[in-house]
C-alpha cells in the first residue's frame, strides 16, 4: 500500500488566502465541505459524471471531486458562497431566482457556476452554447429550459466578473 505524501500549498478560497499541507490523495471537494464548512459545494457522484460539485479555478468550471488538493498551488477557488459580493448576490444567482430555474436546489450551485465559467470566457452565449456548458451537470427534479434561460437573462445584464 503506498504511503499518503503531503505537499505545503497556497491557494485563495473565495478571496481567502489559506496555507495547508495537502495530502497527495486528497480531493479539492473534502478540503471544502470538511476543514472550510462550505456546503454549498455538494458531492454526489464522486467521479466527476453529475457536475454537482462544480466550482471555478482560476475562472474555469471543474469538477471538484476531480482536483486532487496537492495540485492547486497559486490556484484561485471560487464556490457559490464566494459569488456574491458583500451581500448582494450574483446577476447568476438574481436569474436563477427571478426565473424559478430551480426546483430542490441541489444542483444549483453546480449548474451556477458552470454558467459562470461560460460566462467568462464568453459574455454573449446563445443558447446553444449555454446548452453546452451546462451539459456537465445533472438536474434530476426539473426541466434545463428555466436554468438557460437564466444564464441568457444574466449575460444580457453582464454576469461576467
Amino acid at each position: 500500500m503506498a504511503q499518503t505524501q503531503t505537499k505545503s500549498i497556497t491557494l485563495r478560497v473565495n478571496g481567502v488566502e489559506h496555507k495547508i499541507c495537502a495530502e497527495s490523495d486528497r480531493f479539492l471537494i473534502s478540503y471544502l465541505r470538511d476543514d472550510l464548512e462550505l456546503l454549498g459545494t455538494r458531492i454526489t457522484c464522486g467521479v466527476g459524471e453529475c457536475g454537482v460539485c462544480t466550482v471555478l479555478i482560476n475562472g474555469k468550471a471543474v469538477n471538484s471531486c476531480l482536483v486532487l488538493l496537492a495540485e492547486l498551488d497559486g490556484a484561485h477557488v471560487v464556490t457559490i458562497e464566494g459569488l456574491a459580493k458583500d451581500g448582494v448576490l450574483d446577476p447568476l444567482q438574481e436569474a436563477f431566482i427571478e426565473l424559478d430555474a430551480v426546483q430542490c436546489g441541489y444542483c444549483t450551485p453546480g449548474m451556477i457556476l458552470a454558467a459562470k465559467g461560460l460566462l467568462i470566457e464568453k459574455s454573449d452565449p446563445d443558447a446553444e452554447e449555454i446548452k453546452h456548458a451546462l451539459a456537465g451537470n445533472f438536474c434530476r427534479c426539473t426541466g434545463y429550459g428555466s436554468m438557460v434561460e437564466a444564464v441568457g437573462k444574466a449575460a444580457r445584464y453582464g454576469a461576467t466578473p
